[in-house]
């Protein structure tokens, strides 16, 4: 499975690691994503989806404030 956020599509980054000598190396930053299992409000089913923190906050928002919103359409159409 690629480690990408399916609701906000969310991927690795590149970028260069520096030594105390400022010599460069290629790495990478990996986004934290968490497997999680969610309700979804409009169809009353669970889901089980692999998001970054970041859309999970934003959905703890969402829900918290009361909006409807529909997991299913959410989700990036591959």
């Amino acid at each position: 499975m690629p480690r990408i956020c399916q609701i906000t599509g969310k991927k690795a980054g590149r970028g260069n690691s520096r030594s105390h000598s400022n010599i460069a190396s290629k790495r990478k930053f990996n986004v934290n994503l968490q497997t999680k299992r969610l309700l979804n409000p409009a169809t009353g089913q669970y889901l089980r989806l692999t998001l970054s923190t970041r859309a999970i906050k934003t959905l703890k928002k969402w829900g918290g404030a009361g909006k409807i919103y529909d997991l299913r359409k959410l989700i990036l159409a591959k």
